[in-house]
């Protein structure tokens, strides 16, 4: 073959192999990077939050009850605690972020007290129920819930059966009520809901000090999900403020699956607009969490029903603890 030239006597043949030198050096680095990040980029757990931690250091746990196990579908033990009452309100309870049953434990005693049949149970990845803070896959929680709720007694008439959840747990009720499990429940309460962190109801997270997230790793894995390779999704991304000493009790760190599935995700206009039956957020006036002036503008368009409840003077976790929020949280949770 003739040797062709361009002016000025560069060969055209050479580029070819100019061009695949450097695309070979590109992908060797990006395939660098990615390990690095996989390897490197774990989250690392803030400082101790005292407005979380320190109020329950008053509560008084003598009341308990005892933690009750059922059969996931995958044969996993999974766990709750039952705190009886009337069958004509049922009360399923969520509890947020790293939590565990037991810090739903002043609500469901207070809904209790006031007649309710309440269950507060234990999400997979915390408090003893599966592998600390992972899942099999994004969506095995609201299977979990589905199987929960098929252990329960057979629905009476005129029974009500309510899913209650605080913080992040009440993003996944959210959730939750966008699939086709909902319609086995007829009312869905949102207790100082999270929402996805580019949504305005939340403060910035500078500002809040809950949780540290690896995010190169979190936007790694994302693009590797989109790709379908999935084999890394168990790795933590996201790191709670809990203190060495109840790292055995709570959930210290989330896999970027967890992170997936506990929470509302970001179809959550979806899901409001879609939810059967009733539809409740409660919040508390000075939560350090969320900006309880933007729920209405962003979620009362897309569902106008929505009832939205503002409580004077309290905080993020003073409506699980507080008695005066206590009774307005029970009040939204029982009315008829």
């Amino acid at each position: 073959m003739a040797d062709v030239s361009l002016p000025g006597g560069a060969h055209i043949f050479k580029w070819p192999k100019r061009v695949f030198a450097l695309l070979t050096l590109v992908m060797l680095g990006a395939a660098l990077v990615t390990v690095l990040i996989l390897i490197f980029d774990r989250p690392i757990p803030p400082n101790k939050l005292k407005s979380v931690e320190d109020s329950f250091t008053k509560v008084d746990f003598s009341t308990l009850p005892e933690k009750s196990s059922f059969a996931a579908r995958d044969g996993t033990a999974l766990f709750s605690r039952h705190y009886p009452g009337a069958t004509s309100n049922t009360i399923i309870l969520i509890h947020g972020s790293s939590g565990t049953s037991a810090s739903m434990h002043v609500l469901a005693r207070t809904l209790q007290d006031r007649g309710a049949n309440v269950y507060a149970l234990s999400m997979r990845g915390h408090d003893g129920s599966g592998r600390s803070g992972d899942v099999d896959y994004v969506g095995q929680l609201e299977d979990d819930l589905a199987d929960f709720i098929a252990t329960l007694p057979a629905k009476q008439p005129g029974e009500r059966r309510s899913l209650l959840g605080f913080s992040s747990g009440a993003g996944f009720v959210l959730r939750f009520a966008g699939t086709t499990y909902a319609k086995r429940l007829d009312h869905f309460i949102l207790v100082a809901p999270i929402l996805p962190r580019n949504a305005p109801t939340n403060r910035p997270h500078t500002k809040v000090g809950w949780t540290n997230a690896a995010v190169p790793r979190i936007m790694l894995l994302s693009v590797l999900s989109g790709f379908g390779i999935h084999q890394f999704e168990g790795l933590p991304v996201l790191a709670f403020a809990v203190p060495p000493e109840l790292r055995k009790t709570q959930t210290t760190f989330y896999s970027f699956r967890m992170w997936k599935n506990f929470g509302s995700g970001a179809d959550y206009a979806r899901a409001l607009g879609s939810a059967p039956g009733r539809i409740s957020l409660v919040v508390g006036e000075k939560d350090e969490f969320v900006i309880p002036a933007e729920f209405g503008p962003l979620l009362k368009p897309i569902r106008p029903d929505l009832g939205i409840r503002v409580i004077p003077q309290m905080g993020h976790t003073d409506l699980t603890l507080d008695p005066k929020a206590l009774q307005e949280v029970a009040r939204i949770a029982l009315d008829r």
